[in-house]
């Protein structure tokens, strides 16, 4: 452990000391986010910020080649070139749209070309988690692999709409996703801890929380394209290395750890991501628009909206992250009828939570409906009575002229 701990420290100082430069870089050369109706902030802020964590979690992938508890991870190099070939793809593709806003074909194209480079690097998914049907088709191995760092990329990708939202949802989940792995290597192999899983999230959290102080409301800084792509790519690549360790299959049977946790968790930790993507899927394609299209539609734009401020909704979606991705850690460790019970009471809670602002709204313009209508029933009291008076008066003229 402490070794993990100590990379993620070293990816974090590298990511914390190298941002500022960047944002001089991007500064000098007005790389800035252009001023859009869905956008949150007012004044222009450099982007290229995801290029201070590539550099983060290189320069720890660096570190950690020289460090022998680690051996096992570098003992078959395949699998780490592949991951730097993908790194320097998403870096290339990413620096270049946050300078010319590319197509959403050729950042595809990228975003592919990135995961094909980590399936043939070996880090494949051999197995699905569900049932663990093996997947003996190498072509198919390749697919699904690509399929899933693509998937994820584009999850974070549409969530990086508000400051400091998906550096800190990634450090949320990725520690999640770093405790669990670690646990489970020591539960599979009493003897060898090294685990690429669990280093590549020591780097991830390490280089997101470094980002954060300068990325959190208000901003200094953007990720951009590249600090999304590189949180989707090393995501992904974990929850594939997790799911294709043979060693963990026999684990998962025999050493009573959850089958269903390998897939439980990636899915609870991209919960939010995944969630805003599907949403932006469907609500574009009704609109008969590109899938990739922006729009002010997303679940951090929603709870701006609906009454939260900036750093309350970042802030909200932070306890939903923390909820959901450690409630189900805890299931792997505690009795799963009470962590159940805690979960769905801190789910209804936050619900609640999330929901307030239109509760409020909703409480608010009911009582304002109540005070207009009894408004109304007052002034026709008081129009009633004027015409019963004027009638009266009437009468009485009717009466002296008659006489």
């Amino acid at each position: 452990m402490k070794v993990y701990l100590l990379l993620m420290l070293m990816a974090a100082l590298m990511s914390f000391v190298i941002t500022p430069a960047v944002r001089v870089i991007g500064v000098r050369g007005r790389v800035y986010t252009p001023r859009r109706k869905r956008d949150m902030h007012r004044e222009p802020i450099p982007k290229l910020g995801g290029v201070a964590m590539a550099a983060a979690v290189l320069g720890g992938l660096c570190i950690a080649g020289t460090i022998p508890f680690l051996d096992g991870i570098f003992m078959n190099p395949d699998p780490i070139r592949g991951l730097l070939v993908a790194l320097l793809i998403i870096i290339v593709v990413g620096v270049a749209d946050d300078l010319w806003d590319l197509h959403w074909t050729m950042k595809l194209a990228g975003q592919v070309s990135a995961g094909l480079m980590v399936a043939l690097g070996g880090i494949r998914v051999e197995a699905m988690p569900v049932g663990w049907i093996p997947v003996g088709n190498e072509a198919a191995q390749i697919i699904l692999t690509v399929f899933v760092v693509v998937l994820t990329m584009n999850a974070f990708n549409f969530i990086d709409g508000l400051d400091g939202l998906a550096a800190g949802v990634a450090v949320i989940g990725g520690s999640a996703f770093f405790l669990y792995s670690y646990l489970l290597t020591r539960t599979i192999n009493a003897y060898d801890y090294s685990n690429m899983a669990t280093m590549l999230m020591a780097l991830l959290v390490g280089a997101c929380a470094g980002f954060l102080p300068h990325n959190f409301q208000p901003a200094r800084i953007f990720m951009g394209e590249v600090g999304a792509l590189l949180i989707g790519l090393l995501m992904a690549t974990a929850a594939v290395a997790v799911t294709a360790d043979v060693g963990a299959l026999a684990g998962f049977r025999f050493r009573n750890v959850p089958a269903y946790m390998p897939i439980l968790l990636p899915l609870a930790v991209m919960l939010l991501p995944l969630l805003d993507l599907l949403m932006a899927v469907i609500r574009r394609t009704a609109r008969r628009s590109s899938p990739f299209s922006a729009d002010r539609g997303h679940i951090h734009h929603k709870l701006v909206d609906g009454g939260y401020t900036h750093r309350q909704a970042v802030l909200l979606l932070y306890l939903w992250a923390f909820v959901v991705a450690y409630g189900v850690v805890a299931l792997n460790y505690f009795r799963s009828d009470v962590v159940l019970i805690v979960i769905g009471v801190a789910l209804v809670a936050m619900l609640v939570l999330t929901l307030w602002p239109w509760i409020v709204r909703r409480l608010y313009y009911r009582k304002l409906r109540q005070l207009r209508a009894a408004r109304a029933a007052k002034t026709a009291q008081l129009l009633d009575a004027e015409q019963a008076s004027l009638t009266k008066t009437e009468q009485r003229r009717v009466t002296r002229e008659r006489q």
